[in-house]
């Protein structure tokens, strides 16, 4: 092999351009061509908005896919008064902190029973809740919104907070009963050998090693919480007790939607649970990587 040769092959390895390597970014262009677009195509929506709160509805309605031509603020502080967020934000403050805990309890006992717990029929109980996951909720409004009248819990938020505990316990307990599936069942025999009680295992040895588990349920059950509207619009009417999705409605009326306040209102709504799911991204991915529904 001539000189010239090695000398070419040598400088190719060093500045990483071998055949090899130019054809596998070659080969990966095309996917990063289509995540790109699908990047833009989420976030898209999210600039958009950022950009009709710092504006009015004439500017909007002249130019709503520009950036803003002056930063006004006054659309936020309209906005905060009119859709009355002070009280709002706190009522759903209360409605994702109520429904993340309440679930986490009912899903991981739940979730212990079904995985080391020798229950008859165990098995026609999970079929039940896949199928308690994928029917669609709104079946049982009439039934359920004449029982919660009986018993006084229309317009109250502990009301809607067990309503969404029936929603999210089945998908809460099947996904935490992978994870407990994980755990040996030696730690469940030693529990009982040295006198725990069943309740005892579940809440000291069993739930503490699903907790990436626990995290990934709470953070989804608030989540959805924080956004969910049909539930919190036919159970609540009292405007003191509505959560932050209803405050939507004060910005829209019987022809038109002031586009404006809408966004400066959509802003309050989302940045509160994006800190929240940045900060807890990485327990959240954790979560969904370790279990998988078995």
């Amino acid at each position: 092999m001539s000189s010239t040769v090695i000398d070419r092959r040598d400088a190719a390895l060093r500045s990483g351009t071998t055949p090899r390597r130019r054809r596998r970014r070659n080969l990966h262009f095309p996917a990063y061509l289509v995540l790109t677009v699908l990047a833009l195509f989420a976030i898209g929506p999210a600039v958009l908005m950022v950009f009709n709160a710092f504006k009015s509805n004439a500017e909007i309605g002249g130019s709503p896919l520009s950036p803003p031509t002056s930063l006004s603020w006054s659309n936020f502080s309209i906005a905060w008064q009119q859709g009355d967020f002070g009280t709002t934000m706190r009522n759903s403050a209360i409605l994702v902190v109520g429904s993340a805990a309440g679930t986490c309890v009912i899903a991981g006992l739940a979730a212990y029973a079904l995985s080391h717990l020798d229950l008859p029929g165990r098995g026609g109980v999970i079929t039940y809740l896949f199928l308690a996951s994928s029917m669609p909720v709104q079946l049982f409004v009439v039934p359920l919104f004449s029982l919660w009248t009986d018993l006084g819990l229309t317009d109250n938020l502990f009301g809607l907070i067990v309503i969404y505990w029936a929603v999210d316990a089945p998908f809460a307990t099947l996904l935490l009963r992978s994870f407990l599936l994980k755990v040996p069942k030696e730690y469940v025999e030693a529990g009982r050998l040295d006198g725990a009680s069943e309740v005892q295992i579940a809440r000291r040895v069993m739930l503490p090693l699903a907790w990436p588990g626990l995290m990934t349920v709470a953070l989804v059950v608030g989540l959805w919480a924080w956004n969910e509207f049909f539930w919190a619009i036919t159970f609540i009417h009292d405007p003191a007790k509505r959560p932050i999705s209803t405050s939507f409605m004060a910005f829209q009326d019987e022809n038109s939607t002031n586009w404006g306040l809408s966004s400066a209102a959509a802003l309050f709504m989302l940045v509160p649970i994006l800190i929240l799911f940045l900060v807890l991204q990485r327990r959240f991915v954790a979560g969904l990587t370790s279990g998988g529904l078995k």
